[in-house]
């Protein structure tokens, strides 16, 4: 009954309007489709417990189809037209960049679900992020070929902006771990054939290692050639893919592929002592008892979003544009399905390195193996 009058006060309450812009359909729709998932779950779950500040959460959401250009326009009319508190998304690189110049003018909290680190390096003063980035990636797929004795490997980068910045993030931090890229390749979003780039990789002699940088369905098109191209060399993807849907779409060619994810898609693995599996095994739980179908660490990404903007409105006791940006920029110490979030003045983002988890695809699961 208390839980009831909480609900019937909230409802009466004038509610928080979060906006948010995600790819449900378009090349990128694996990623968005659990996110808007999980938003509409949490928000009706909130809304039940009594919303927040005795306010209801009203989400008005739009799929930008994987367009960056669609996903500028919605972003107009999530500020202008449905005057929203914040706006959670959007789920690719492209999408997000398109949307910083507006968020920026307006003045409004923006927590994007993309992984590339030029989201949030340099640091813009109400953009924030939730997912690991690129550079992180490639680190953590370094030191893995680095632990297995490889020195010199392909890059093969999509040339969607994720893509574009992982491959300038690889090249980066490659030195650090004793890496050298001897050959590149690229593909489109849009591409139904990487054979061609891959065969120049299967006879460059000098080639130890395949690393693919890109999301969505291409990187599962590229691990579905490389199969069918017989090439016998470690192949490493990023966190573009952590989701069962990757392994769906690659059936056995994925065997032995490795890449970093978050703890989510692997809960179950995680030892009782590790803080993050009370999070990450209730929001598993959750997701599968609601949608009847797998989690991915994308929809944990968009998770994460929602409750650090819910957790920081409660802090700043108002949802002031304003007051909510420093809460959130305050944000310490906070687990969610990502990792424990410390955010600050100049990290948005706020995960380490060993918020990573390093796993490996065996017949037709994630195996924990870092």
């Amino acid at each position: 009954m208390a839980l009831a009058a909480l609900g019937m006060t909230a409802s009466a309450a004038e509610p928080i309007k979060i906006g948010s812009i995600l790819s449900a359909t378009g090349p990128a729709a694996f990623l968005g489709d659990p996110e808007v998932k999980t938003l509409q779950m949490y928000v009706e779950s909130i809304n039940k417990a009594g919303g927040v500040l005795g306010r209801p959460l009203e989400l008005v959401s739009y799929d930008d189809g994987t367009d960056a250009n669609k996903a500028n326009s919605f972003a107009k009319r999530l500020i202008y037209d449905d005057k929203v508190d914040a706006i959670i998304g959007g789920t690719t690189t492209g999408s997000t960049m398109s949307m910083v110049p507006l968020v920026e003018k307006a003045g409004i909290p923006f927590i994007s679900l993309a992984g590339a680190v030029v989201v949030v390096d340099p640091v813009k003063k109400w953009v924030f992020k939730t997912p690991h980035t690129d550079r992180m990636a490639a680190e953590k797929d370094f030191e893995d070929m680095k632990k297995r004795g490889i020195t010199k490997i392909a890059l093969v980068s999509e040339t969607s902006g994720f893509g574009q910045s992982g491959k300038k993030e690889s090249e980066i931090v490659a030195p650090k771990y004793g890496i050298q890229i001897v050959t590149q390749e690229t593909y489109g979003p849009k591409d139904t054939d990487m054979s061609p780039q891959l065969t120049k990789i299967k006879n460059n002699p000098d080639v130890q290692a395949v690393m693919v940088f890109g999301l969505g369905q291409g990187p599962a098109l590229v691990t579905r050639n490389y199969k069918q191209l017989g090439i016998k060399l470690p192949l490493y993807q990023s966190h573009g893919v952590c989701s069962d849907e990757f392994i769906k779409l690659t059936r056995d060619a994925s065997e032995g592929v490795r890449l970093p994810c978050a703890a989510l898609v692997v809960a179950n693995e995680l030892p009782d002592t590790d803080p993050q599996k009370p999070i990450v095994t209730a929001y598993a739980k959750a997701f599968k008892d609601h949608w009847k179908t797998d989690v991915s660490t994308f929809g944990g990404h968009a998770y994460d979003g929602l409750m650090i903007y819910v957790d920081a409105v409660k802090r700043a006791g108002t949802t002031d544009k304003a007051k909510v940006r420093d809460a959130i920029e305050q944000t310490h110490g906070f687990m969610g399905t990502g990792g424990e979030f410390n955010l600050s003045p100049t990290d948005h983002m706020g995960l380490g390195l060993k918020a990573f988890r390093m796993l490996e695809i065996s017949r037709g699961h994630w195996k924990l193996i870092d």
